[in-house]
């Protein structure tokens, strides 16, 4: 039984989280319809990670095994036919070795997160970034955002609805820059609690607008403290940038 590895984006406003749900639209059950109606093969679709409703991937992974053998292109080609009009593309296609998993090879997960910052609101981004209208200290952010690298019990920023069984995380990247009237957040880690990234930019966007100073993003850090966290990001400006895993070996 081949499996096919798969890169995707999609646009998350229309669905309710990747994950799929009964009678709601998710990436999950647009991918999985799709799939039955190219191979006629009831498939279940695995990822890397499950983003919640309203977010967005330009590097989302998932895999998908098949009874037939097909050419990766020819899969690609035909599920991204049964897509239309969804807000989801399969980028690429090529077929994994059979341990290979798109969740549990994953050995890093990117996210990007957009604020949007100025007097005017998105036109062509509404759903895409988060409006922040007062001017935002990026460099300030970015010098708090460093307090978050390393090895930490993230529990400040774990929505308590998050099922994962320790709170511990190791955090990579964590970096903020601003790009013209945007700034851009930037984490990287092999995993992450359940909102962390948005939960993390909204307590930045803290620091940006002079509410937080920055050594007060280490001190909630320290805390443990759901309740010590800022307010959490919208949705909007969130971005699955990327999964990374070990070279895939050679397929028989």
């Amino acid at each position: 039984m081949p499996r096919y590895r798969m890169t995707l984006e999609y646009d998350g406003r229309p669905y309710k989280g990747f994950q799929a749900q009964a009678d709601l639209p998710t990436v999950q059950g647009s991918l999985e319809r799709a799939a039955l109606a190219f191979c006629g093969e009831a498939v279940r679709v695995n990822a890397a990670g499950r983003t919640d409703t309203g977010v967005h991937a330009l590097g989302q992974v998932i895999h998908i095994d098949l009874e037939k053998a097909w050419r990766p292109e020819v899969v690609r080609n035909a599920i991204n036919a049964h897509l239309v009009p969804e807000l989801i593309a399969i980028l690429d296609c090529e077929i994994a070795t059979g341990d290979w998993h798109a969740r549990f090879s994953a050995t890093e997960r990117r996210y990007l997160y957009r604020i949007l910052n100025r007097e005017s609101p998105p036109a062509l981004d509404r759903g895409r970034v988060w409006h922040v209208r007062k001017p935002l200290d990026a460099e300030a952010m970015h010098a708090a955002a460093q307090a978050l690298i390393g090895h930490h019990d993230f529990t400040t920023f774990r929505d308590l609805a998050c099922q994962a069984k320790s709170p511990m995380k190791t955090m990579d990247v964590a970096r903020v820059r601003r790009e013209e009237d945007e700034v851009v957040l930037e984490f990287a880690s092999r995993s992450f609690l359940h909102r962390q990234v948005r939960s993390m930019a909204g307590t930045l966007a803290e620091v940006g607008v002079g509410r937080w100073e920055v050594e007060d993003v280490r001190a909630a850090l320290e805390a443990r403290d759901r309740t010590a966290c800022g307010p959490v990001a919208p949705s909007d400006g969130l971005y699955l940038t990327g999964v990374s895993y070990e070279p895939l070996k050679a397929s028989k």
